[in-house]
C-alpha cells in the first residue's frame, strides 16, 4: 500500500508546483486581503514547515509539529519554494520501503497546551495531506481575490469532499 499512498501525498503537492508556474511572484507575496493579510507564499511554507517537521523527528520516534522550522524565504521567493516542495517530493521516495505502521510519538497543541499523541507514519502523512489540501483552499480564495482562476478543478478540495457544479457556483454540501 505505500507506494500508492506515498504516490497520493506527492501527487497532492506537485500541484504547489503547478500553481508557483503560474502566479506571477507579486501574487505569492501579497499580503493585502483580509481578513487575515496571509499570503500565498505564508501558507505554502506553513504546508513544508509540516513536513519538515515529520522528516526531523523519525531518528528517534518523535514528531513534533509545534517545533517548527519556519523558514520565510520559502514565503517571499518562488524559485526557492519551488526547490523546497521539489525536495519533499523526493524525500517521499524514501519511504517506499519504510514501515509506515511502525509506532511514532505526535506532540501537538490541539488548543490547550502540548500533548503526546501516539500514532504512526500512515497517520501522520494523512494528517500532513489533508492539512496540504485545507490551505490550497485558503490559497483558492486568495486566488479568487486577485482573479485568477486555476484549472486544476481538485485544488483545494479533499476527495472526499461531494462536489456539486452549478453553471457559476461551485457548491461543496
Amino acid at each position: 500500500m505505500s507506494k500508492p499512498f506515498i504516490s497520493s501525498l506527492q501527487n497532492t503537492l506537485e500541484k504547489s508546483l503547478v500553481l508557483l508556474e503560474n502566479i506571477p511572484d507579486s501574487v505569492y507575496i501579497d499580503a493585502t486581503v483580509g481578513p487575515f493579510y496571509s499570503t500565498i507564499g505564508g501558507h505554502i511554507r506553513h504546508i513544508l514547515d509540516f513536513y519538515f517537521s515529520i522528516f526531523k523527528g523519525l531518528n528517534n520516534y518523535l514528531i513534533d509539529l509545534t517545533d517548527r522550522e519556519r523558514n520565510n524565504t520559502i514565503e517571499i521567493d518562488v524559485y526557492f519554494a519551488k526547490t523546497e516542495i521539489k525536495k519533499v517530493i523526493l524525500e517521499l521516495d524514501s519511504y517506499l520501503d519504510y514501515d509506515l505502521e511502525e509506532k511514532y510519538e505526535l506532540i501537538d497543541d490541539l488548543g490547550l497546551g502540548k500533548m503526546s499523541i501516539p500514532t504512526n507514519l500512515y497517520a501522520v502523512f494523512a494528517q500532513a495531506n489533508s492539512h496540504t489540501i485545507h490551505h490550497y483552499a485558503i490559497i483558492s480564495q486568495l486566488l479568487f481575490t486577485f482573479e485568477i482562476v486555476i484549472e486544476d478543478k481538485t485544488f483545494g478540495y479533499n476527495p472526499t469532499t461531494p462536489v456539486k457544479v452549478s453553471s457559476k457556483i461551485l457548491i461543496v454540501k
